[in-house]
């Protein structure tokens, strides 16, 4: 039987044992490599904060700068891939996707360089679009942006890697709740740089169930790693519960982000219209159900974590349609 080497010299040994897997795979593995490393639906936590702002904006009877919009949009895709790609440098630096991870950029490349230089360029260029359509709008966007980006280093930047500490979650629910939904409500905004009111509380209510279901999606993608993440020293909420207590507590996650989502309804804040974003509840009641029944079974709950993503999409885009469409529906808040 193979027994891995010790210290860092198994570290090492094991890592290059996942990239020569990785890349000496055949052509049609390789693609489903390339394929779930691009991790594409994964973006859709990115855009989900200036999506809702947008909305917002709309059921308010504000406009929406589509210039704005779209500029912000494509600067999220970069600030992810940013965290996405270092991320994977991160994790290969500690060794804990040895084996678990063959579809990580650097294992498929077998070099960390090109993804450390790609990693960069994509910082520059996000930080730079950030920085123009700051100047377009307010000030203040360019400094929560930056916030967001040190939040996403924390988690696994050395030397903090506050993510084997067990803060992602908090991390995360910051990053895209309220500094995130911030700097869309202010980058969709008339420009105004001079004086600049940063909606702190709006923007709060309105990403906190979001955000909170942005946050599930990281907590689900350790169902199948646990073991892993102990072994090298990864005190996640997953290893400190286990994953009988981890998969007991989705059920009230997902009923609290429902309660954060649906509170401003009847308060009358948010118009009826934002209850559209139930149609993200099928999927993730199939999330409930997967990880009660086989919440042990690495093989069978990998793809738990897009169960999750798919229930965050859904019920995002469903508040912000809903929002988006309140008018025609003669719901006027600004009244």
């Amino acid at each position: 039987m193979y027994k891995p080497l010790q210290g860092i010299k198994g570290a090492n040994s094991m890592q290059e044992h996942q990239d020569v897997a990785s890349l000496y795979a055949s052509k049609t593995e390789r693609k489903h490599l390339w394929k779930a490393a691009i991790k594409w639906p994964l973006y859709s936590v990115a855009v989900m904060p200036v999506l809702l702002a947008a909305g917002w904006r709309l059921s308010n009877g504000q406009t929406v700068r589509i210039d704005q919009l779209i500029g912000f949009l494509v600067a999220s895709v970069l600030l992810l891939l940013w965290e996405n790609l270092t991320n994977d440098l991160f994790d290969a630096d500690t060794g804990i996707d040895e084996f678990n991870k063959p579809h990580s950029v650097v294992a498929l490349l077998g070099k960390r360089q090109p993804v450390r230089r790609l990693a960069h360029i994509s910082l520059f260029l996000g930080l730079l679009l950030i920085l123009w359509l700051s100047l377009r709008s307010n000030s203040a966007v360019l400094f929560l942006v930056l916030g967001s980006c040190i939040l996403g280093y924390l988690y696994q930047g050395p030397p903090f890697r506050w993510g084997y500490k067990g803060l992602g979650e908090p991390l995360c629910w910051l990053a895209f709740g309220p500094f995130a939904t911030t700097a869309s409500l202010l980058v969709l905004s008339p420009s105004d740089n001079l004086t600049p009111n940063i909606p702190w509380g709006t923007a709060t209510v309105l990403g906190a169930g979001p955000a909170l279901a942005t946050t599930l999606v990281l907590f689900c993608s350790h169902f199948h790693q646990v073991a892993e993440d102990a072994a090298h020293g990864k005190r996640s909420p997953l290893v400190r519960l286990g994953t009988q207590r981890a998969a007991a507590l989705v059920p009230w996650l997902i009923a609290l982000i429902l309660a954060l989502e649906w509170a401003p309804i009847i308060h009358g804040d948010f118009p009826m219209s934002a209850l559209f974003g139930v149609i993200g509840l099928p999927a993730g009641i199939s999330l409930i159900r997967l990880l009660k029944k086989h919440h042990s079974k690495p093989e069978l709950i990998s793809g738990c974590k897009f169960l999750a993503l798919r229930f965050q999409a859904l019920n995002g885009v469903g508040i912000s349609l809903g929002f988006a469409i309140a008018p025609f529906l003669g719901i006027d808040l600004a009244a």
